[in-house]
């Protein structure tokens, strides 16, 4: 019996998800798997290249989060699997022979506020270890429920009032309750507040054993009516003694900002009834978050912190059209991204990768696929997907993929392309194509033919696929900014794909990198190694990136490499014209510049002249320059993420019920992965998408199962 043929269009985190569950030995060879991929790498908008000084350049800002359970898992199996029968035979010795080796934990996350005197202030919350690795078996204690979370909550809130409670006279005396039945919540409630308790540090501690004893029961046990009363007392009491000392006390400001989450967080779960909803966090998502916690009592100060904006909005892009002045995230997406980030996160809150992500993540799964026969197309790009209907009471399905060839190879096979590079005994891909092992090479070349760029349309031939010669099955594993440019007769002829294309968002995004002669306390930074959001726009996060600096080949080593991002306002459609990517690309240098010049002293105030403007002689690079001022940031990299895939998924309010799930059978032979797609954590993030690759691979085998896929909690 033949194996059923797999396409997978694509190669990002989803897509090679997927492939990765198909080729499973497990299957027994079931399933035989192709990937088609535009231009020399796999990544998507996780791909890094080695550029001069086999320096690494990124997408973006790439750190690995402690809740990426799936994430974990599956580069976890795929670096044993690795390091079983290593087969790079004359090859130095791999330098990251176990996930660990290519990963460093980092406790410590920072947020910038702004003051009112134009100044800007970081400070660091330190996040202890937690017990075990992402990645280890799940508990069965741990819970993704709602009501898992409402308890985690209530624990949390509980110790840092204790922590932070400004206690004030009042009577500690409280008549014992009388004899006879157990009192209920609403009566111990009622008996709380009734002796005016919550004006004491005890009577608080008992007001957070009360809620912790409500939730303690099967989800919607409680009554709503006095658990919505005490936490409304509580917030009342606990702002009238704190609200007058924060503006003195910036550690007790912050933790308010903390407690008054909570509290709104608590007080919109129970007045929603999300414990008991089987819809769950999705009851609440037509809401935008901060209207949501406002409606919930949340105070202007907390809603305006620099530690809401810069630990959800400004890592998520989470800014309509990219405009700063525009927040938006629906209620209870945000709410679950939230309380996994904070709440289920092992090992470390960030793990930073000691080397680029497609060194660390890509180049792993690309030689284990290719070790388990899985066959790589690259400099295939697809430009359409021809849809068939399917016959009397048949459901259509994909007839053919239209494919264009980019280059053809020296080696005649289609899947001959080796793309990696060895770089101090890691295998990773160079930030351009080996053109020798291309037809023409020279002229490619010399043309300037960019294969990764949507408006770069040249090819040297085309290529069609078709159903039961070609493939049998298609995961279509593109970005979602490149569906309707690809996937057209899918929105044309489904009313919910166009609804999709719609109402799912994506937003353009922009990064540079620095590579210093200076390290961090020579540049004024006294805390430790970190990253920091929530700072000043365009580029509002920053990373330290420390553990990079032995993973380049510099003749004259930096001393320190850090990392900015933030979001772009683009057109969300691209525009015709050849030249917008470069246009955007120059609009990202200049804002850097300006950046650095007015901006950084805040954050390094040794970086800056007299004048307050940037030093640029701190800027490191290889070999004799003899540029100065901001032409020096020429030796830098940065890049203007505005290629329609490459631009990051939004979740603004009301999307997530548009959004397509890999278990959608609406077509017979085609299943679709990536972060854009309904997968349980609709978030643009690396778990996401492997979340979304889990379930495409599900939709054809069964496998894995649903409950192994950690966090999946919907029908």
């Amino acid at each position: 019996m033949r194996p059923i043929e797999v396409a997978v269009i694509g190669g990002g985190c989803a897509a090679m998800a997927t492939a990765f569950e198909l080729s499973r030995p497990e299957h027994g060879g079931r399933y035989r798997v192709t990937v088609y991929q535009q231009g020399w790498r796999l990544g998507g908008k996780g791909a890094s290249g080695r550029g001069p000084s086999a320096r690494i350049e990124e997408h973006g800002l790439h750190v690995w989060m402690g809740f990426y359970e799936n994430a974990f898992r599956l580069l976890r199996e795929c670096y044993a699997e690795l390091a079983d029968g290593d087969d790079r035979a004359g090859a130095p010795p791999r330098r990251f022979g176990h996930w660990r080796d290519a990963f460093v934990p980092d406790p410590y996350i920072g947020v910038a506020e702004a003051a009112g005197d134009g100044a800007w202030h970081s400070w660091l919350a330190y996040f202890p270890p937690t017990s075990g690795s992402p990645g280890d078996p799940i508990d069965a204690t741990r819970s993704f429920t709602v009501a898992g979370y409402l308890r985690r909550c209530v624990e949390l809130l509980g110790m840092i009032l204790r922590d932070v409670y400004v206690q004030r006279s009042a009577p500690e005396g409280v008549p014992a309750p009388p004899g006879g039945a157990p009192l209920t919540i609403g009566q111990q409630v009622d008996r709380l507040l009734a002796y005016g308790r919550l004006a004491t540090l005890a009577g608080l501690s008992e007001a957070a054993g009360l809620l912790a004893q409500a939730f303690a029961g099967p989800a919607g046990a409680f009554a709503p009516a006095p658990v919505l009363r005490l936490l409304d007392e509580i917030a009342a009491r606990t702002r009238a003694q704190i609200e007058g000392v924060v503006a003195t006390d910036d550690q007790l400001r912050r933790r308010w900002y903390v407690v008054d989450l909570l509290l709104a967080t608590l007080r919109g779960i129970v007045a929603h009834g999300l414990a008991f909803d089987p819809r769950g966090f999705d009851a609440i998502n037509d809401f935008e978050f901060r209207a949501w916690l406002r409606q919930h009592g949340a105070s202007a100060a907390t809603l305006r912190s620099g530690m809401l904006r810069g630990a959800l909005y400004d890592l998520t892009f989470a800014y309509r059209d990219g405009d700063p002045a525009q927040p938006a995230f629906a209620a209870g997406d945000a709410l679950r991204c939230a309380l996994r980030t904070f709440f289920t996160y092992r090992g470390a809150f960030f793990w930073k990768m000691r080397a680029g992500m497609g060194d660390v993540v890509f180049a792993p799964f690309y030689e284990v696929l290719r070790r388990r026969g899985v066959r790589f197309c690259f400099f295939h790009r697809l430009d359409n997907v021809r849809i068939a209907d399917g016959g009397p009471g048949g459901r259509p399905h994909v007839e053919a993929l239209d494919l264009s060839i980019q280059a053809e190879l020296v080696a005649g096979d289609p899947t001959a392309y080796r793309p990696l590079v060895d770089v101090r005994g890691v295998p990773s891909w160079p930030a351009a194509p080996d053109h020798d092992q291309l037809v023409d090479g020279d002229r490619l070349r010399r043309d300037g033919v960019d294969f990764e760029s949507f408006w770069d349309r040249r090819a040297v031939a085309t290529r069609t696929l078709r159903v039961g010669a070609d493939f049998d099955l298609v995961v279509l594993g593109v970005g979602l900014g490149a569906i309707p440019h690809v996937a057209s007769e899918l929105v044309a002829r489904d009313p919910r794909w166009r609804r999709m294309t719609e109402q799912v968002t994506t937003v353009a995004t922009q990064a540079f990198q620095l590579w210093l002669r200076a390290d961090l306390a020579e540049l004024g930074w006294r805390a430790p190694t970190c990253s920091v959001s929530g700072f000043a726009k365009p580029f509002d996060t920053w990373a330290d990136m420390p553990q990079l600096l032995d993973a380049e080949e510099w003749r004259d080593p930096p001393r320190s490499i850090a990392y900015f991002c933030g979001a772009l306002a683009a057109a969300s459609t691209p525009p015709a014209d050849a030249g917008y990517p470069a246009e955007q690309r120059e609009r990202t240098r200049r804002a850097a510049i300006a950046f650095l010049e007015r901006d950084l002293r805040h954050l390094w105030p040794l970086a800056v002249r007299p004048d307050g403007g940037f030093r640029w002689e701190l800027l490191a690079c290889d070999g004799p320059n003899a540029a100065t001022g901001a032409d020096r940031f020429a030796t830098q990299f940065w890049t203007a993420n505005v290629n329609p895939s490459d631009r990051y998924v939004q979740t603004l309010p009301g999307s997530s019920a548009h959004r397509i799930s890999p278990l959608d059978y609406s077509f017979d032979n085609l299943t679709v992965c990536g972060d854009w797609t309904a997968c349980g954590l609709n978030a643009g993030c690396v778990e996401a998408a492997v979340m979304s690759g889990r379930l495409a691979a599900h939709a054809i085998s069964a496998l894995p199962r649903l409950e192994e896929i950690v966090g999946y909690d919907h029908p």
